[in-house]
């Protein structure tokens, strides 16, 4: 885009161009000219609404979070309907296959970044600490409506569920797993969790 021409939305433009280049290239392909040409924009676009790059990175993180956040209220919402291990998979395919994945890799590294995010949150790691705490609450949901059992520790679950998600999703030069092997990672985690 040529400059002066002004562009509506520069940060979600920018922050969708860095998401594209995280799941296509990795941290390593991230660069602030990278984003920019992706985005379209001139590369000075992104320095007016952004201090550095890594405070763009940071900003980027925490509009993710929030995305991840209100997944998190719409599975609570879901609580009681359709089926446990369906609602999780969903949700487990819904945080993997977009940029989870792509994150923790991009914080790990970069060290200026994961000391910045380490101001607003000291601990855990960005998203999938989020995520954990958004399954749990779900599960907690559950056991209210009875379909988990009273006796289930919704943290051990939840963060299980949250492992297994990331090790089935690791691989970004493989396909995405199929539905069917999600499924089945969510039941086994759960196993004797759910009421009859």
């Amino acid at each position: 885009m040529p400059t002066g021409v002004a562009i509506r939305d520069a940060r979600a433009q920018l922050f969708d161009a860095a998401e594209r280049i995280l799941l296509r290239d990795g941290p390593s392909g991230l660069t602030s000219r990278s984003v920019t040409a992706e985005a379209g924009c001139a590369k000075g676009v992104l320095h007016r609404h952004f201090a550095d790059f890594d405070g763009f990175l940071a900003e980027l993180i925490e509009d993710r979070i929030a995305r991840v956040e209100q997944l998190g209220t719409a599975l609570r919402e879901r609580a009681g309907s359709a089926s446990v291990a369906g609602n999780l998979t969903e949700a487990l395919t819904e945080v993997f296959e977009t940029v989870a994945v792509a994150i923790v890799s991009l914080v790990t590294f970069r060290d200026e970044l994961r000391a910045r995010l380490r101001q607003r949150r000291p601990v855990g790691i960005p998203i999938l600490g989020e995520a954990t705490t958004s399954i749990a609450q779900y599960l907690a949901a559950e056991v209210a409506t009875g379909r988990v059992a009273p006796s289930a520790d919704t943290g051990i679950l939840s963060a299980t569920l949250i492992g297994s998600a990331h090790l089935l999703f690791a691989d970004r030069t493989a396909a995405r797993p199929e539905t069917g092997a999600v499924h089945a990672m969510v039941t086994t985690v759960l196993g004797g969790a759910l009421t009859p």
